[in-house]
């Protein structure tokens, strides 16, 4: 990986990327990597949010100038991912969003419209349409 042959390069030890396994979620997680680690900020793209669940395999990134600055930065893919190269897909229990190689966009889960589930604002819409219809 890139990124983790970057400190190596630089004759710089401990800047590497690592795999890890969270031990406490939360705002600020915990890991075991080298033995266990608290408190570790977590780092994402920009407009995207998660934390990671305990158990989950982690990569978690050493920075600054002495690699005083430590971040779990992506979780580790399971291998059994069914994605076609170009594929997307935003997950997470029992619920998703995938954008396929077709041009389509599936959606797993209930579907909620600014607090509403979107089987009742339908259900609201076909009754009022009825109601119109008939008068009332």
């Amino acid at each position: 990986m890139w990124i983790s042959q970057q400190g190596r390069c630089a004759g710089k030890q401990g800047h590497d990327a690592r795999t890890a396994v969270v031990t406490a979620q939360g705002e600020q997680a915990g890991v075991y990597m080298d033995g266990h680690q608290r408190w570790l900020p977590v780092a994402a793209p920009g407009g995207y949010r998660w934390k990671p669940r305990t158990g989950q395999q982690v990569i978690v990134i050493k920075s600054g100038a002495d690699a005083e600055a430590t971040y779990i930065l992506a979780q580790k893919e399971a291998g059994d991912c069914d994605l076609k190269p170009g594929e997307v897909e935003l997950y997470g229990n029992g619920c998703s969003v995938k954008l396929d190689a077709e041009g389509r966009v599936h959606l797993q889960g209930t579907l909620v419209v600014n607090g509403t589930a979107l089987e009742s604002l339908i259900d609201t819409a076909v009754s009022r349409a009825l109601n119109q219809r008939e008068g009332k």
